[in-house]
């Protein structure tokens, strides 16, 4: 991917699994300050890729080249902890020197990670960060991460991005948040049937590309079929020209035919839709007041809402705020300590959970799909040869009696949801339900819910998927306080940022209200409180110079993404693609910090202003 020698790369890699190839031919190239993110199917072999750059898994045939004294950290989509009891025994385990100490565990105390805690009981996201601390404490030259978002809240996913960005390590991400992959990568990597294709933009362009390169693809196909069409009309009609020429021709139409028998054309797509049930009540849901509390901790506080036919509800918090404890509390399922819920009339609700419950461990896909009982699937009151239902979700008929337990964490994934999606329902659940998904069956799932009729409920830390779902989202703000925002995750930030400048003009109209009060009859007055004081010099200095400077680097960006949009660029000057893909990283982290600097000093001033 860089101008400038690797530091790492994998190529002319194969491998077979079975009969079809997973690998045929990948390269992948890192470059010191790269960041990359490898996207591709469920199954395509992200994961298998990233373990042969990171040199843990062999492959057939092919040349892994790694630089000498390059340091290369692994986070891998199910960490093994195998061996180690405590947080701190694993994240310490490897590391030598004082320095990385010390970062470790600055970055186990922001993950709030308690380093004597017992491995054993933590939870997935919890386990999730401590994968995360201890590949991140070395700060290696090269960093692969496989779906490090996976079952992280949305503070630590924002916290992760922003580490990210001061590492010097280059990237390499697998991951199915849209978002994530946007905010860290400005190159893409497309494995697709086994090949590896680049792309010398961010993921925001990604879908756009994809469809113009399948769409070049078919066309190349076209004109093969055609040209096999003339041969085989020459073959059958043509004059007889000399033998030698006849002979030629004859092996050059065997070479076609050869290399339509061997194209592997693009997989299709999960084909599925919801089964509507009988049409709910007007009102689904009814809360007044609710509060809940376990212990001392507050979860739920003094909550009202009403939830009404149709509606795209989006729960949102950081993990051990009571997302799922607010989502029993509205089902039903769990009575609140105060309040009162009403439920909707001819509610069907069909939930579906992130620990993939109902799957039983002895179960094949066909017995999972089935209930253990024939070949047909019931979809409402209708049925489907369970081969054939199978296919809808890129299941191939030789997996029917797969065992479900052994299948990937994607594959468990869409067998969930081929599973939950038999069932006639009027108020879908969805706890979690992104984790693992891939981009194509993502883009399903959202078309779905999309032209679904009934009612949604769904926990989701993924942040793009939440802007292209929800209709109103109910965020934890902490201490049991919960408020509903109108839109999507974006929405709710905007919504967020309006308030922290109305509580700021607030102050400064408050302010400005007690100085046009104070008694004019010369009378000592009691004693104030310490004022907050002036801005410094510096600081004004700052604010007023920042607008010019994030203006100047968001002209900088535009300009080194169109130089490497360029396809000769690498070509014709390595040097300079090199200095421009490093001055495109740098001038990204730089206008970041320039953004959250600006907004500081923005509250800073009219807290200022309105405290004289």
């Amino acid at each position: 991917m860089s101008a400038a020698p690797p530091i790492l790369y994998v190529q002319g890699i194969h491998l077979t699994h079975g009969v079809v190839p997973l690998l045929a031919g990948a390269d992948l190239s890192v470059g010191r300050y790269d960041r990359l993110c490898l996207v591709g199917r469920n199954g395509s072999g992200k994961s298998t890729l990233l373990k042969i750059l990171a040199g843990l898994a062999d492959s057939d045939s092919g040349e892994r080249f790694v630089q000498p004294g390059i340091a290369i950290e692994y986070l891998a989509q199910d960490p093994d902890f195998s061996g180690f009891k405590t947080v701190s025994d694993y994240v310490l385990g490897a590391v030598v020197n004082n320095e990385d100490r010390q970062r470790a565990f600055q970055i186990m105390a922001d993950l709030h990670i308690q380093p004597e805690a017992e491995l054993a009981p933590l939870s997935g996201g919890e386990r999730r960060r401590v994968a995360l601390a201890k590949v991140m404490a070395p700060q290696p030259e090269v960093l692969l991460l496989d779906e490090p978002t996976n079952h992280l809240d949305l503070p630590a996913i924002e916290w992760l991005e922003n580490s990210l960005r001061q590492l010097n390590s280059a990237l390499v991400v697998v991951s199915h948040d849209r978002r994530f992959l946007t905010n860290m990568a400005s190159s893409t990597i497309w494995l697709d049937r086994g090949q590896t294709k680049v792309m010398r933009k961010d993921f925001s362009h990604f879908e756009d590309w994809r469809d113009t390169e399948l769409a070049r693809e078919a066309l190349e196909q076209h004109k093969l079929d055609r040209k096999i069409a003339r041969e085989e009309d020459w073959v059958r009609y043509g004059v007889t020209a000399r033998r030698k020429r006849n002979v030629k021709r004859m092996a050059d139409l065997a070479d076609l035919r050869k290399q339509k028998r061997d194209h592997r054309g693009p997989e299709g797509g999960v084909e599925a839709a919801l089964v509507a049930g009988d049409r709910s009540g007007k009102l689904v849901v009814k809360a007044d007041h609710l509060s809940k509390t376990f212990g001392d901790k507050v979860i739920v506080e003094n909550f009202s809402t009403q939830i009404k036919r149709g509606a795209r509800i989006g729960l949102v918090g950081a993990n051990g705020t009571g997302k799922t404890t607010l989502l029993k509390m509205l089902l039903g399922e769990l009575p609140p300590d105060k309040g009162l819920v009403r439920l909707g009339k001819n509610l069907t609700p069909l939930i579906l959970d992130q620990k993939r419950s109902g799957i039983k461990k002895d179960w094949s896909i066909k017995d999972a799909l089935t209930d253990g009982a024939g070949d047909l699937v019931s979809l409402g009151e209708e049925t489907m040869h369970v081969i054939a239902y199978m296919k809808n979700f890129l299941f191939h008929p030789s997996q029917m009696r797969t065992p479900a337990h052994i299948l990937s964490g994607g594959e468990q994934a869409r067998l969930l949801l081929a599973r939950g999606l038999r069932q006639p329902s009027n108020l879908l659940v969805m706890d979690e339900p992104t984790n693992d998904l891939d981009l194509e069956t993502l883009d399903l799932l959202q078309e779905m819910i999309a032209a679904y009729e009934g009612t949604v409920i769904l926990v989701s830390h993924d942040r793009d998927f939440l802007d292209r779902t929800v209709t109103a989202v109910f965020h934890s703000e902490g201490g049991g306080v919960w408020h509903e925002y109108a839109g999507g995750y974006s929405d709710m930030k905007a919504q967020q940022k309006l308030q922290i400048h109305a509580q700021a003009n607030a102050i400064a109209a408050s302010g400005e209200a007690s100085r046009s009060k104070k008694p004019t009859t010369g009378k000592a007055e009691p004693a104030k409180t310490k004022p907050i004081g002036k801005m410094s010099f510096k600081d004004k200095f700052r604010l007023e110079k920042l607008p010019l400077e994030m203006q100047a680097l968001e002209s900088t960006i535009s300009d080194c993404e169109a130089g490497l949009a360029q396809a000769d660029l690498f070509a014709k000057d390595p040097e300079k693609f090199n200095a421009m893909a490093q001055s495109l990283q740098q001038a990204r982290q730089d206008l970041a910090a320039a953004e959250e600097e600006w907004l500081r000093l923005e509250v800073l001033r009219e807290e200022i202003d309105g405290s004289g």
